[in-house]
């Protein structure tokens, strides 16, 4: 296996002093900073004379059968990807990934395994819907389904947050609005059904907050009221942009062209119920739990030290959820100590004005990229595909400009969760992320954009260097794909960070962590057993992508490791 290699490994040094690089160091140096071997192809056998072939290719996903020797072996990987680097090759690979809010139109079997196959890569649960019991049965479709199908969609549990809501429409799935109809907003608990034209409202402070004269804005605008006459615990609103009132939707209200905030501002972001739902998620195993409305970094903080507490054995990233002014007064701060973001621009244009949504978008995905944190962009990305079955072509544009800013993920909200056409929907994000990934290389856009650096040790700063070279080297030299050896997920979401024109394939031990990876650009994540010996490992990983036809001899390949901090470059043989 023909090859060339720089190694970089860590002993411990004096802090005033660097040990000199070592040249062409022979194998038996325990500690050479570069090593710089060459091998001949004669010297080594190919891949598959050194590594017997599996008798099943599966492990932890469910499929019995085979040996202990052959489990070792094997290697898990998406099978929807498989397919498609048999079918198309390398640059045939998506990089933006996609997440699907799961509803009634898509909670069945069927229905998860349908957007599966189409490509999602992560299943939302809301919680402002539904029950715990409901939520469980989606949560365990989806593991059976990685289980039996071999797929890594990880599941993300989104909190309601503290900020005022509607209630659930008496049971109905919505109600119609017209031009100058009177509704009334009410705190009042109804007992019976609910009054006709009237909404349950969450915060007791409503009636006393807002004033004769107030716009009302709900679900970020949607539908628009004028507050006309208080009384009481009632709010009675005349309609003035008609519209679809969902449940559980969004309120906000203006008064002379700025939002209210008054008590609403004190409230928690994590609400009691909120807190239940937490440990529910933690113990379904959820991967990702989305928090709404995040005012400061202080309350990720706070999460994160309970659910390690209570989650010992496994981890949970936090994504925070920038759809309100507090959230944008502190964005740095809340985004560096959450693990991801998401930018929620149907709450967020509730409280901003319109016209800065999309600059404000863009200034969102471009911190998560410099502070190496996965963004997702989200909410109204096909809106009309709720009804129809095609979008509008302002909604395709919308969706380009997200794959063009290199946002990680986009996602569907009521379009996949209660929409007439999900699978559809989904095929657009699919088709259109693929054509602008594709321009983007054909006209070899490469960014000029300087990525910060985020190393808190020099041996963290070692691997973001060789990330990011190696990035540079797999755009210069046109490799086939990246690959990396990884058990945190770590050097992965860094290579991930640079946007590489090549796909990545980040190969871990855990499962979790498989999972996980599948929020972030370009990672194509495998589960495989490894060990520190980067030789045996890409003979092993050579011969197990060549028997499922997903590599040829004579791709090229970069390969790195995060256990050597160790970067490779060599033709599959």
């Amino acid at each position: 296996m023909a090859a060339h290699s720089l190694r970089f490994l860590t002993p411990t040094l004096p802090s005033h002093s660097l040990s000199p690089i070592s040249v062409a160091a022979p194998p038996t140096l325990r500690y050479p900073l570069l090593r710089l071997p060459r091998l001949s192809a004669s010297a080594h056998p190919h891949s598959s004379d050194l590594v017997p072939a599996p008798s099943v290719l599966s492990s932890d996903n469910g499929i019995s059968g085979g040996s202990v020797a052959a489990a070792a072996s094997a290697i898990d990987v998406d099978a929807v990807t498989e397919a498609e680097l048999k079918e198309n090759g390398f640059r045939s690979t998506r990089r933006t990934k996609l997440v699907c809010t799961i509803g009634p139109a898509t909670c069945g079997a069927e229905q998860l395994e349908a957007l599966a196959v189409g490509g999602m890569n992560v299943a939302r649960i809301n919680m402002c819907h539904g029950t715990h019991d409901w939520h469980r049965q989606v949560i365990r479709q989806v593991r059976r389904l990685n289980e039996e199908k071999g797929f890594a969609v990880a599941v993300m549990m989104d909190t309601e947050g503290s900020e005022i809501h509607m209630g659930d429409l008496g049971g109905f799935t919505s109600a119609k609005t017209e031009d100058g109809e009177v509704w009334t907003f009410s705190v009042r608990g109804f007992k019976a059904p609910l009054p006709e034209r009237t909404v349950n409202v969450n915060y007791e402070g409503f009636a006393e907050d807002v004033k004769v004269g107030d716009e009302l804005l709900v679900d970020g605008g949607m539908v628009r009221f004028e507050v006309i006459e208080k009384i009481g615990p009632d709010v009675r609103c005349k309609c003035t942009d008609p519209g679809l009132l969902l449940p559980r939707a969004n309120l906000t209200f203006w008064r002379e062209g700025s939002l209210v905030r008054e008590r609403n501002a004190m409230l928690p972001t994590i609400s009691s119920k909120d807190w239940l739902d937490i440990d529910f998620g933690i113990a379904e195993g959820v991967d990702f739990i989305a928090v709404s409305f995040v005012k400061s970094a202080e309350v990720i903080n706070h999460l994160k030290s309970y659910i390690a507490a209570r989650c010992r054995d496994r981890e949970i990233s936090l994504i925070a959820k920038i759809e309100s002014v507090d959230s944008l007064k502190n964005l740095e701060e809340i985004v560096c100590a959450s693990d991801g973001a998401m930018v929620a621009r149907g709450d967020l244009g509730a409280q901003i004005p319109l016209e800065q949504v999309p600059s404000v978008q863009h200034r969102v995905v471009k911190i998560c990229r410099q502070l190496n944190r996965p963004v997702i962009v989200a909410s109204q990305l096909l809106e009309s595909m709720i009804e129809y079955p095609t979008p509008t072509r302002a909604e395709v544009a919308d969706v380009s400009e997200a794959v063009r800013q290199r946002a990680d993920a986009l996602m569907l909200s009521g379009e996949s969760a209660m929409g007439q056409f999900p699978e559809k929907a989904l095929s657009v994000l699919r088709s259109v992320s693929l054509r602008i990934e594709r321009w983007w290389r054909e006209e070899k856009r490469y960014e000029a954009t300087e990525l910060n650096d985020v190393a808190s040790s020099f041996s963290d700063k070692i691997s973001e260097e060789i990330c990011n070279s190696a990035a540079k080297m797999a755009n210069n030299l046109e490799v086939d794909a990246l690959f990396v050896y990884t058990k945190t997920g770590h050097m992965a979401s860094l290579l991930s960070r640079c946007r590489p024109d090549c796909p990545i394939f980040a190969f871990t031990t855990s499962t979790s962590v498989r999972r996980r990876l599948n929020l972030q650009w370009g990672l194509i994540p495998f589960r495989l057993s490894f060990s520190d010996d980067m030789e045996s490992n890409l003979n092993r990983t050579f011969s197990l992508l060549k028997q499922r036809g997903m590599i040829r001899s004579g791709d090229l390949v970069i390969a790195l490791s995060d256990m050597l901090q160790s970067i490779q470059v060599m033709n599959v043989p």
